[in-house]
């Protein structure tokens, strides 16, 4: 498909492998707020666009310039940065085009509208982009504090997670109750999610990983081991899982699989 360059990077960065958290995360709260088989499918993976476009983005070397990500050769080691750069774009466009697009029919227009404001607003400069852009400033905090910790990794991390349950939900005409235990547990999940990476990065290698180990603490970041220590992230990460598990099972059907999505979190090894 031409352009054929930029086609190969997309796909090399997307059908890379990873663990498809959020589209999956996306599924489970549609599944759990009865969504019929098939409605969510196209929205999930213009999530997993989404993800992978940041993903290219924060690889590039005037950002963490990493080499490997899921196990290969980054995009731009494997395409050249310029070509990377557009990859990511190219992602981003194609991922926002297919949450308005899909799921198609006229009943679900509005939906789809408050599916773009909620996405748009968790990946812009009051959520991912700008979390990223915290991390950075970080780098030159001699002694970041708890506050700012929590607050670039709720943003560059979570709210992404936190919007892909609320995509589910609002496509399947969930009610508020429901999208509000969503959010809860997305918060839970997005901040566990982070901790166990940052735990990760200190106590796997870069093979288990898929990507380098260590660069964290190299690069001087503001994680939850370098604050917090290792020993009290830990306990931070069980208590951000019971708390997800205990706003799941609040839901319809008990959560459905969102119980046992917030266990992988805690138990994940890459």
């Amino acid at each position: 498909m031409w352009p054929e360059k930029l086609h190969r990077a997309i796909r090399h960065s997307v059908f890379a492998g990873g663990k498809r958290l959020r589209p999956i995360l996306c599924l489970a709260a549609g599944e759990t707020a009865g969504a019929p088989p098939g409605r969510l499918l196209a929205p999930a993976c213009a999530l997993e666009m989404i993800h992978t476009y940041s993903l290219i983005h924060d690889d590039l070397p005037a950002l963490d310039n990493d080499d490997l990500r899921r196990g290969v050769p980054t995009c731009h080691v494997q395409f050249g940065e310029a070509t990377a750069i557009l990859a990511g774009d190219a992602l981003l466009t194609h991922g926002l085009g297919t949450l308005a697009r899909f799921p198609e029919g006229g009943e679900f227009a509005a939906a789809k509208i408050r599916v773009l404001e909620t996405v748009v607003e968790a990946i812009g400069t009051r959520g991912m982009i700008g979390g990223q852009a915290a991390d950075l400033g970080a780098e030159d905090e001699h002694d970041p504090s708890e506050a700012l910790v929590l607050s670039i990794h709720e943003n560059k991390t979570g709210r992404l997670i936190r919007a892909s349950l609320a995509v589910g939900a609002i496509l399947s005409g969930a009610p508020r109750d429901v999208l509000r235990s969503l959010e809860t547990y997305g918060r839970a999940v997005g901040l566990a999610f982070q901790i166990k990476d940052d735990l990760l990065d200190v106590e796997a290698d870069a093979a288990t990983l898929g990507k380098s180990a260590g660069k964290d603490a190299a690069a001087g970041k503001a994680t939850f081991p370098a604050v917090w220590g290792v020993e009290r992230s830990r306990a931070m990460l069980s208590e951000q899982i019971e708390q997800a598990i205990e706003s799941a099972r609040g839901l319809p059907a008990r959560g459905g699989r969102l119980p046992e999505l917030a266990r992988y979190v805690e138990e994940r090894n890459k």
